[in-house]
């Protein structure tokens, strides 16, 4: 169970969300859904419940044991398997380990007292290795892999052979597998999970929802999946970015989105009347006013108007829209990028092999290919941020290149909205770049907020920033619309489909495949090029 009291979210001196008294408490058998725009502090509050971070007042009480996803996880050791990874939610890999220590040592020694020692140790481990589960627990954790999208192939590799949304997996399948007795998901475990189904194929999205519907422990999910929302959530915490208040639903979401509709109209009514009473009060009051013998009743009058607006709600505005758009391309020649026979392996293990591509000027072509197939890492080695194994990269006459990283690589955590901006644009005027980040919702005191403290759709607001004033003519967009609130991804889609520039696209997305309109598909990990065709769309959809 978790219990904040009089709880105060800020980021810097913005406020993000003031609760006051024991207004939010997850319970087991609580699946709630934490929702609100990009902005809004759902993030930010996740991490303080989670004990991340810390709120700016109030206390937090945390009763149960916490599974905590964040949207952008950062692993420890990459050089640890990934099964090691997921089983060290109960501490199996480590006696695995010792475990097998041991049987080598009783394989070896030829004393028979070193012998017995062994065998005793290993017995004594066999016995704590039962006590948590045992191989039953092992199993547990290969389903969950399994049903996650990691086979036995990617579970026995280290994690920086890993693609992104693969470690992003292997972090989700660890906390499950921590909330899971082998019961199905039954157990006190509270999970707070930041965009869940990201990297997720539709058959894991699928799993993941009866997952969650079974779990019998506290669940507070951030999700722009509205289908996951719709089966798995019986109460709503509505973040209003404009009131910087929680609006509490004990309900499942259908019924929320019908009372939530409720409430703005009741509020609007209730406004509407008290400004037509406070208005008759506040005209009569200035006509008494007027006579010396009822001054006092004029007062009263206009005090009684002034309480009657100061016992409404904060007048409700319409949320700020980031106006995103691309830059204009910078001009170049025919084919502003070529590459030919890349080829990149992580040890032994190779990713793809003699892939060759062209990208002409203004060209729109999509990546396809199954998580792992190295969507991902072809764009990091066209970008420049990551070397092939060999074959050569080809810059064209003009060659401008924007990336934009799924895992938010370009940006500095550390380093300030602003500092941000100016060292993706360093030619551009101060005043030049204000506005910009006012265009993407940056504005004030957000300028100095460290970048590693804003959600991950802030993030993503703040990378698409960075390339506008790029001048780019060949972009390579990786999963841009992850993160996104419905009206921000509509803007990325408007962006796209306006942007007179080459694009290379990688997206789990059908609507910003759509969108771009592309004429050709690169699939991976063979490098076959095609042109594209609705069965394509239809293959994003299920992958």
């Amino acid at each position: 169970m978790i219990t904040a009291t009089d709880l105060e979210v800020r980021a810097g001196v913005r406020t993000l969300l003031t609760a006051p008294g024991p207004a939010l408490r997850i319970q087991s058998g609580d699946r709630i859904g934490l929702v609100g725009r990009n902005g809004a502090g759902k993030t930010t509050t996740l991490r303080i419940l989670a004990g991340e971070g810390e709120p700016y007042a109030g206390s937090v009480v945390r009763t149960s044991d916490l599974g905590y996803l964040p949207q952008d996880p950062k692993e420890g050791d990459l050089d640890v398997l990934a099964r090691d990874r997921v089983l060290s939610a109960r501490g199996l890999d480590t006696l695995l380990h010792k475990m097998e220590k041991q049987q080598a040592l009783m394989a070896e020694v030829a004393d028979e007292a070193r012998l017995d020692k062994a065998v005793r140790k290993y017995g004594e481990l066999e016995d704590t290795f039962s006590s948590l589960g045992g191989y039953a627990a092992e199993s547990e954790a290969a389903r969950i892999s399994n049903s996650l999208g990691l086979p036995d192939r990617i579970l026995g590799q280290p994690l920086r052979t890993l693609s992104g949304g693969q470690r992003r997996r292997v972090e989700l399948a660890r906390i499950l597998f921590s909330a899971s007795d082998g019961s199905g998901g039954r157990s006190d475990t509270t999970l707070l999970l930041d965009e869940p189904t990201n990297h997720l194929d539709a058959d894991s999205i699928t799993w993941l929802r009866g997952f969650l519907q079974n779990h019998e422990g506290g669940l507070i999910v951030i999700s722009h999946d509205v289908e996951l929302l719709g089966d798995v959530v019986n109460r709503v915490w509505f973040l209003d970015a404009v009131r910087g208040e929680a609006d509490i639903y004990n309900m499942n979401w259908k019924k929320y989105i019908d009372a939530r509709a409720t409430d703005e109209q009741r509020r609007r009514r209730e406004r509407a009347n008290a400004e037509k009473k406070a208005g008759a009060l506040r005209v009569q009051a200035a006509k008494m006013g007027a006579k010396a013998t009822k001054a006092v009743a004029a007062q009263n009058m206009a005090k009684r108007a002034d309480k009657l607006m100061a016992n409404l709600d904060a007048e409700r505005v319409s949320d700020k829209v980031a106006h995103i758009r691309f830059p204009e391309p910078a001009p170049c020649g025919k084919t502003p990028l070529m590459a030919k026979n890349l080829t990149k392996m992580y040890g032994s293990l190779e990713i793809f092999a003699g892939v060759d591509l062209a990208i002409d000027r203004g060209s729109r072509v999509v990546v396809l290919g199954l998580n792992g197939a190295g969507k991902t890492t072809l764009l990091r080695i066209l970008a420049g941020t990551e070397r092939s194994d060999s074959g050569q990269i080809e810059p064209g006459h003009g060659l401008r290149i924007g990336y934009f990283a799924q895992e938010h690589d370009t940006l500095d955590d550390r380093a300030s909205v602003w500092e941000n901006i100016r060292h993706a644009a360093p030619d551009t005027g101060e005043q030049e770049l204000r506005s910009l980040l006012g265009a993407f919702m940056f504005t004030g005191p957000q300028l100095e907020q460290p970048a590693g403290t804003l959600s991950g759709g802030e993030k993503t607001r703040l990378a698409l920033a960075g390339l506008v004033s790029s001048a780019a003519n060949v972009l390579l967009l990786d999963e841009p619309t992850n993160n996104l609130d419905p009206i921000s991804r509509e803007q990325v889609l408007d962006a796209l489909r306006s942007y007179k520039g080459a694009v290379v696209l990688v997206t789990h997305d059908p609507g910003a495949a759509e969108a771009l309109s592309p004429e050709r598909v690169i699939l991976l990990p063979d490098g076959t090029e095609d042109h594209w065709s609705q069965e394509y769309l239809e293959l994003i959809q299920l992958a």
